[in-house]
């Protein structure tokens, strides 16, 4: 430590600013073995610069160039406190939101002094070590006293050597003078320069913030300190404020500049502006004392004028501008002279500008010359400088690289316009209309055909502007040598064809092809993407059009973004249509003709853009005049959405054909969505109507309730709320029964047939209960024809193009109550007389019914299934028959336990029994009921009988002696004999 203080110690006074900063912290990092370190300095308003970096690459030191004095950053702190700060590491000190982290470390920092007044700080970036010791800390202070010590003995900045300019090199010199003008805000640190100034200061327009910061990146270190002072003694003693320093310019060197102003000052006498002037001083001390000659000899007009518009200096450009010498032109009133009268509006101008302070600039035509000035007005300390410039040119060529760059601006508008609209296209369609919205108006095109290949053939995607009849022409073309639109694609580059007349000289032997068309210009350009030429693009106008090199190269341009984009939209179509199958393929193909309902549905796909959806529906018959509707919605869109609506589809089917109460059923489904490996939910409503109770038991998760429509029109949405989606709920779930007459509308539907992104669910509940009621109310009784009434709801509710973001399902069926007359039950006894009993009812009821045919089967089921009732099982026993489109025959008991089928040899004495009841019937089952059981067969009303009555197929049973049978078929015919008895299970 006591080395390196003797090191700074024998460097002999009078070294630069920047040398002893940058000695200072190569000293100061090597002795805490720091990672680097910084230096900064206090400039006007709240700002420190960072004027000399040791160890610290640019990237990690560029968001400290320009810090706030009163911020949170460690340099700060140091400077406010006047004391060293240290910050640890991970406190997020940063210098902004674009600063670039330095994660692991921490910073030390301690102020730099001159006198009293505190001018900066010296920063070190410390590393794992963590904060400096006190024994480091104190070196620090050392440091700090030796560079605050040698700053006050650092020499004034170097001026170039001066040498004495004569003839070409003094005239040239003297020519290239620049004046450059700014203006500060010394309360808001807002600053302004014009071009000159720019351009002095080595900033471009682009880079320029306004800020006084912009002033303080530019300058030298060195220069830095001295001029601020500078700045600050003229502010303090209202003096004039001259300085001179080095400036960075562009190409990244130093050149020397001098500056002059004077501030302006508020009511209580605080500093408010200062307003001045800056000009390059490289030049030497003869040609800054030649300054008044290289202004009466500068190109440009130079006037001045005092306070009260008196012209106290002038230059030839200027007199020769005002007509006048400068002996007649000194000290009278600028707004005298006869040649600035005639320009209008000049001295109101020129006064709105004196009157702001601030330096101002505009353009004026002279009077019967047709030249164009640009006039530049200064505020200085003595008066107002203007300037006068000949624009007249400059003005010409700005005016022709603006319309150039209007009219580029315009071509990348539009290129813009169809990019976006392109990259919203999904179809082909989209891809069409997109470029007949972007691409025709803006050339005056008024036809559009877009063709792509299939087989050697152009087939039309799409066209605008022209007939059908012509389209159908030209759809499906096979290729040929020489044709307008084959050449293209084969050759891969774009025809132009200006007119009817160069069309027919081209392909003579397509000369009737533009009459038909209607066009007489065109422009066919490939359709490329991935180095694959697959169409092309063709559009024409209804007058001769000869495009110019520039639109030809935009219409090119362009058919290379519709290029990309139909290809895109080309395979969405293909995926689209797929997935479109699958989903459909996956939902009933008809709805079934059942007794208890009818029924008409719609699925309605989301809109273009949107992948397939899960919505589905379903009407699953039942036994017993029962029947099941079912609609359901799988959460999001996809092939896994559409898969999965698939998998419980075919789920609800199972579970409904083992005759499972509703609450059982949506249990289960719970169990399927949640045991799927990826994350679903679904919604679903189950509804389980019997016609012959005309009960409707219903369980929904996450569904919308049903609409229930009575015969009198009157629409409701019964149950109570719904239990959570599956997938995420808790069994059990809630069943809820109502009544529903005969002739009632039971409706079932989606989410996304009542709520959007601009309609609440309950709101499209409400708009499909008014369509339903007017449906019901109006003329012709819509209601009655469930297909029209599902095109009713579906377009009162849905745009007429669904553009939806989600799909959606609509069910709507007209339930049937199955009437007394064609329903009959009977109490059995718990005793073997129980089956004599049975077979006299079905006599009795059968020929009431005129179905006299059936009776034998019918006695014989009804035997085999009592039988096995007393046998096997408890009572209550108790028959019934449901007279519909089938005979159904329903053995009621107490028990739970389920008959099964087993296979009997030929030498068993029972186990057949369940297998008569299978030849016998066309379908039979078991289902459980509230109290028990319930073992149905349903037999056709018609069909094929042997001559006994019974089935062909029961009279050739291996198991059947068909003589016997008929022995005892006559003897429970002829009476209530009971059969030998019922074959076992």
């Amino acid at each position: 430590m006591n080395t390196r203080l003797a090191l700074l110690s024998a460097v002999d006074p009078g070294v630069t600013e920047s040398e002893i900063f940058r000695l200072a912290l190569q000293h100061a990092v090597g002795e805490l073995g720091a990672l680097g370190g910084m230096i900064h300095l206090r400039g006007p308003m709240s700002a420190l610069r960072l004027v000399s970096t040791t160890g610290l690459p640019a990237v990690l030191t560029r968001p400290w160039e320009i810090i706030d004095q009163e911020g949170p950053l460690a340099p700060a702190r140091a400077l406010h406190q006047g004391r060293g700060v240290w910050i640890a590491p991970g406190s997020g000190e940063q210098p902004g939101s674009g600063a670039v982290s330095w994660p692991g470390t921490g910073l030390a920092a301690v102020p730099v002094f001159s006198g009293d007044r505190g001018i900066g700080a010296l920063t070190v970036v410390m590393g794992g070590q963590g904060e400096p010791t006190v024994e480091q800390w104190g070196f620090l202070q050392a440091v700090i006293a030796w560079t605050e010590e040698r700053m006050q003995q650092a020499p004034p900045p170097a001026r170039p050597p001066r040498e004495e300019l004569s003839g070409d090199r003094l005239r040239q010199a003297l020519e290239e003078v620049r004046v450059g003008s700014w203006d500060w805000n010394v309360e808001t640190g807002q600053l302004v320069w014009d071009e000159a100034a720019l351009e002095l200061y080595g900033t471009r327009p682009t880079e320029f913030t306004g800020r006084i910061e912009n002033w303080m990146r530019i300058v030298h270190p060195d220069d830095l300190a001295p001029t601020l002072g500078a700045a600050q003694k003229a502010l303090r003693d209202r003096t004039v404020f001259e300085a001179e320093y080095r400036v960075r310019r562009l190409d990244g060197t130093y050149g020397w500049t001098q500056a002059r102003a004077r501030a302006t000052y508020n009511a209580q006498g605080e500093p408010v502006r200062m307003i001045g002037v800056g000009w390059e001083s490289n030049e030497s001390r003869s040609a800054r004392d030649a300054l008044s000659r290289a202004l009466r000899h500068m190109s440009d007009g130079f006037l001045a004028v005092d306070d009260r518009w008196r012209i106290t200096f002038l230059n030839l450009a200027a007199e020769r501008m005002l007509g006048s010498s400068e002996e007649e032109l000194f000290g009278r009133v600028l707004w005298e002279l006869p040649s600035v009268r005639q320009v209008p509006d000049l001295e109101k101008r020129c006064r709105e500008a004196a009157a702001a302070q601030q330096p101002a600039g505009f353009d004026m035509d002279t009077p019967d010359t047709g030249r164009r000035l640009h006039l530049r007005l200064v505020p200085g300390p003595d008066g107002l400088t203007l300037y006068f410039t000949d624009v007249t040119e400059i003005r010409r060529h700005e005016d022709e690289r603006s319309a150039a760059e209007q009219a580029a601006a315009e071509r990348a508008a539009r290129i813009a316009e169809l990019t976006a609209s392109l990259a919203k296209a999904t179809t082909s369609r989209d891809v069409v209309d997109a470029v007949a919205r972007r691409v025709l108006p803006p050339f005056g095109a008024t036809g559009l055909v877009v063709q792509a290949i299939e087989d050697d053939r152009a087939y039309n995607v799409g066209a605008v502007g022209y007939s059908p009849a012509f389209l159908d022409t030209i759809d499906g073309r096979a290729r040929v040598a020489r044709d307008p639109v084959w050449d293209p694609i084969l050759s891969g580059e774009p025809l132009f064809l200006s007119s009817r007349a160069e069309y027919v000289a081209r392909y003579p032997e397509l000369a009737a092809r533009p009459p038909q068309a209607g066009k007489q210009a065109w422009a066919f350009m490939p359709l490329t993407a991935s180095g694959h030429t697959f169409g092309v693009c063709v559009v024409s106008f209804d007058r001769p059009r000869r495009l110019s090199d520039e639109e030809r190269t935009l219409l090119t341009t362009i058919s290379a973004l519709v290029a990309q984009a139909l290809e895109r939209a080309r395979l969405y179509d293909a995926e689209h249509t797929r997935s479109q199958e699958l989903q459909r393929s996956l939902l009933p193909s008809g709805l079934p003709e059942l007794p208890a309902c009818t029924a008409a549905a719609r699925y309605l796909p989301a809109g273009q853009g949107m992948d397939v959806g899960g919505d589905w529906y379903d009407i699953i018959p039942l036994s017993g005049g029962r029947v099941a509707l079912v609609v359901g919605d799988v959460m999001g869109h996809g092939l896994p959405e559409a898969a999965t609506m698939g998998r419980l589809r075919t789920a609800v089917h199972t579970l409904a054909d083992l005759e499972l109460p509703p609450d059982e059923i949506m249990s289960h489904l719970n169990d399927i969505v949640g045991g799927m490996a990826e994350e679903s939910y679904a919604t679903c409503l189950y509804a389980l109507y019997d016609s012959t109770t005309q009960i409707c038991s219903v369980a929904r998760a996450g569904h919308p309730p049903p609409a229930v429509v009575h015969p009198d029109g009157s629409v409701h949405f019964p149950g109570p709320a719904p239990d959570p989606p599956l997938g995420a709920a808790e069994p059990p779930f809630e069943t809820f029964e109502m009544a529903v007459p005969d002739g009632s509308l039971l409706v079932l539907y989606t989410d996304g047939l009542v709520e959007s992104a601009t309609r609440e669910i309950d709101d499209g509940m409400a708009e499909l209960a008014r369509l339903l009621r007017a449906a019901h109310e109006g003329p012709g009784d819509v209601a009655a024809d469930l297909e029209r009434l599902c095109d009713t709801v579906t377009a009162g509710l849905l745009p007429a193009e669904h553009s939806t973001a989600d799909d959606a399902a609509l069910l709507i069926a007209r339930l049937h109550a199955l009437t007394a007359d064609n329903m009959a039950s009977w109490l059995l006894p718990e005793d073997p007389r129980a089956a004599g009993q049975a077979r006299r009812h079905i006599r009795e009821q059968l020929h009431t019914w005129d179905l006299d045919d059936l009776t034998p089967t019918t006695e014989l089921l009804a035997s085999e299934l009592v039988g096995n009732v007393v046998r096997h099982a408890k009572g209550p026993v108790r028959l019934r028959l449901l007279h519909g489109p089938e005979l159904v025959c329903e053995v009621f008991d107490g028990s739970l336990t389920m008959p099964r089928i087993r296979r009997a040899s030929e030498t068993d004495e029972g186990g057949r029994g369940l297998q008569l009841v299978t030849a016998l019937s066309r379908r039979w089952g078991t289902r459980y009921t509230a109290t028990g059981k319930c073992i149905w067969t349903e037999q056709p009303l018609f069909g094929p009988e042997s001559p006994t009555g019974l089935p062909t197929d029961v009279l050739d049973l291996p198991f059947l002696d068909t003589e016997e049978f008929a022995r005892d078929l006559d003897a429970l015919t002829s009476g209530d004999q009971e059969l030998p008895g019922p074959a076992p299970q």
